[in-house]
């Protein structure tokens, strides 16, 4: 990371080459907010490094697709060997089923 100081005499954060590749890492297990913990910086420090390092963002994107894409892999594949939950939430999720339950309101 390197500090250089910008017009209002902050420091400008930047990361390294080696850091902006442990984002895409990170980024599959972790929220923004804890990468910023990672990094040692607030929220909104990495946020900003996100805007001004665009590769930062795109790597943090990149990392939660493939961990996402992992687990729905995975519960494809349970759902395929009959874990019905998982079908269901599956279908829920991903299909636009939903499950209803009509009430008769009238009276006899």
């Amino acid at each position: 990371m390197t500090n250089q100081k910008n017009k209002g005499g902050r420091p400008t954060i930047t990361l390294t080459d080696e850091q902006v590749a442990q984002t895409e890492a990170l980024g599959a297990v972790l929220s923004i907010e804890q990468i910023a913990d990672y990094f040692g910086v607030g929220k909104t420090t990495f946020y900003a490094i996100m805007e001004r390092q665009p590769e930062v963002s795109e790597r943090y994107k990149r990392g939660k697709a493939k961990a996402i894409g992992s687990v729905a892999q995975g519960l494809l594949q349970q759902a395929r060997n009959g874990n019905t939950t998982a079908a269901m939430f599956y279908l829920k999720t991903q299909a636009g089923w939903r499950e209803t339950q009509n009430i008769d309101h009238t009276t006899n």
